[in-house]
């Protein structure tokens, strides 16, 4: 299987969305992925809602101010939120 798109060029693993990013998304990011895995291990874990308001806030924050680009965002949002990007067609 090849490793890049043909059409676009860029590779199918997404993973270079995630360099150089800010201090405080990575941190936000690495909170997320905690939580994930205590949930997805059946824990309780009541902080999981602001740990999630908290990523997504810092995800927003950067984009806004052009700190990360808008398919950075939605990578982030994809990966990290669990969050599907919709196409709305008018």
């Amino acid at each position: 299987m090849a490793e890049y798109d043909e059409k676009s060029g860029l590779p199918f693993d997404r993973g270079y969305l995630e360099c150089g990013l800010p201090c405080f998304l990575q941190e936000s990011i690495e909170q997320m992925k905690k939580a994930w895995k205590k949930l997805d291990a059946g824990e309780e874990y009541l902080q999981w809602d602001c740990d999630f308001c908290n990523l997504q806030s810092d995800i927003n924050t950067t984009e806004v101010n052009g700190m990360i680009s808008s398919e950075q965002a939605w990578y982030l949002r994809e990966k990290y939120l669990r969050i599907e990007k919709h196409e709305f067609i008018e």
